[in-house]
């Protein structure tokens, strides 16, 4: 896949600020490497839903969708693995 636009939702940064400020960076560098690749290695696929995706950075998940046609990547949420699945 080509690069790809990555969009983040305002939700994003509301869980950003509740993250330990150390982390913050990692979890950023850990998106931008969804411009070349939204499908690294370590992501997963979620059950029950066609285009959402999970990647794990340390003790969070970056929730997040990919439009193959369009190449966009949204993230949805950053979170807490204990939090990361909750409705």
């Amino acid at each position: 896949m080509d690069s790809c636009e990555i969009r983040w939702k305002r939700a994003v940064q509301q869980d950003l600020r509740n993250i330990d400020p150390q982390q913050v960076p990692e979890i950023i560098n850990a998106v931008e490497r969804f411009i070349d690749n939204p499908f690294p290695p370590q992501h997963r696929k979620l059950r029950g839903s066609e285009r959402d995706h999970r990647t794990r950075v340390g003790d969070y998940r970056v929730i997040y969708q990919v439009d193959p046609e369009a190449k966009i990547v949204t993230i949805y949420h950053v979170r807490h693995r204990r939090e990361a699945y909750r409705k």
